[in-house]
């Protein structure tokens, strides 16, 4: 995208933040209620759209839009700050001032309302930028370039604004699969809980590459074991940490699996624990994995499939050896991409990227299993949920 046209198009998102002030100004939350508020990363497609604010009712699960930050383009995925006073996304285009990267926005955050007000942008080094991590210290925010196929460093500044880049580290190679794989693809980029290691995961590599990561400096250097190798054509592509810090779940995109590992913390090394299909037996048709999650009791695990449409339900054993399928819950969407599980543990929300709609799922947190509530939200193009 031309830099013109891109900050024209984030001066009337600062605009937009007015309209959302007044939007939300009839039905702000009670501050003790703002772990209801959320915020939905799409692929937009005009200046009116970009980032929507929206709120959860807990007791009837029903949700609602209370405003936008219009101007925002392609603000497919977000992440929030410790203090939850900062949002940041990536803007996942191959365009920004002039050069073949994405870019990297920053928003202050009104914690009563929900309300984003634009700060700055900065270049992400690499063209298509689809996941960000904020390291522990608060002081640098990671970037995976799926089309570069790299990931970048940039500072935090005080007021919450972002510094410009500080690291790259380019990936190379490629893969087994021809059409997916004839480049390095970094598709997530994740701390280790110690704030000591980067994972990225490149889904054109079939690689986990693994950086020794200096939160001083905001350095990146290889790790004494430089990455976990998946099966070939695997993909992965979403990566998370298990409570206790010893265990990892990695979600494969193109072969549809999802794979536990064992962490060691001290030398930053990932080892296999267990490799499954993450659709059910009999299934015939396209599909590929999207996002993983643990619920907040640590005691199961979801993974999105898009072309089976649905949430894939894990039960993860006290030893964190072994995930058990226990349910496949269509989403009642097409092609679900990210999904959220709200703070209370109680709730799932699937964003269906082809179809426009957010859907709600009840969640039991005894049995870890989702029910349709039959509530929903349109929203175009939707990629990214944000409590």
């Amino acid at each position: 995208m031309k830099r013109s046209v891109f900050f024209k198009q984030i001066a009337a998102g600062a605009i937009g933040a007015t309209v959302i002030r007044q939007q939300a100004a009839a039905s702000a939350p009670n501050p003790e209620n703002t772990s209801n508020l959320f915020y939905i990363g799409c692929y937009t497609a005009a200046p009116e759209e970009g980032i929507p604010v929206c709120r959860l009712d807990p007791k009837e699960g029903s949700i609602n839009q209370s405003g936008i930050c219009k101007g925002v383009e392609n603000p497919s995925f977000l992440v929030m700050n410790q203090s939850r006073t900062l949002v940041y996304s990536v803007n996942e285009t191959a365009d920004f001032e002039g050069k073949a990267s994405g870019a990297v926005s920053a928003f202050l955050r009104d914690s009563s309302t929900g309300r984003l007000t634009y700060l700055n942008s900065r270049p992400s080094l690499g063209a298509d930028p689809c996941h960000l991590s904020i390291d522990r210290s608060g002081k640098f925010i990671l970037v995976a370039n799926y089309s570069g196929g790299n990931a970048s460093v940039l500072p935090l500044l005080d007021d919450g604004r972002i510094g410009e880049p500080i690291e790259m580290v380019q990936h190379s190679g490629k893969g087994v699969n021809a059409a997916r794989q004839g480049a390095p693809h970094a598709h997530s980029v994740n701390l280790s809980p110690d704030n000591r290691f980067a994972m990225v995961c490149d889904l054109g590599l079939d690689k986990i590459m693994i950086y020794s990561f200096d939160d001083k400096t905001g350095k990146l250097t290889p790790a004494k074991t430089p990455f976990f190798q998946t099966e070939p054509g695997a993909g992965p592509r979403h990566f998370t940490f298990t409570r206790d810090g010893k265990h990892a779940i990695v979600v494969n995109e193109l072969n549809s699996t999802i794979t536990l590992l064992a962490y060691d913390a001290m030398h930053g090394i990932l080892t296999s624990l267990q490799s499954q299909s993450n659709i059910p037996d009999g299934f015939i048709g396209e599909n590929s994995c999207a996002d993983v999650h643990i619920h907040p009791n640590g005691r199961f695990v979801y993974a999105s499939n898009r072309g089976h449409d649905s949430i894939a339900v894990y039960a993860l054993d006290p030893s964190m050896t072994h995930l058990s399928p226990i349910q496949y819950q269509p989403t009642l969407g097409k092609t679900p991409r990210n999904f959220a599980i709200h703070p209370s543990g109680k709730f799932l929300l699937a964003a269906n990227q082809n179809s426009g709609s957010v859907q709600v799922f009840s969640l039991d947190p005894g049995t870890g299993k989702l029910k349709e509530t039959g509530k929903h939200l349109k929203i175009n193009k939707p990629v990214c949920i944000l409590f």
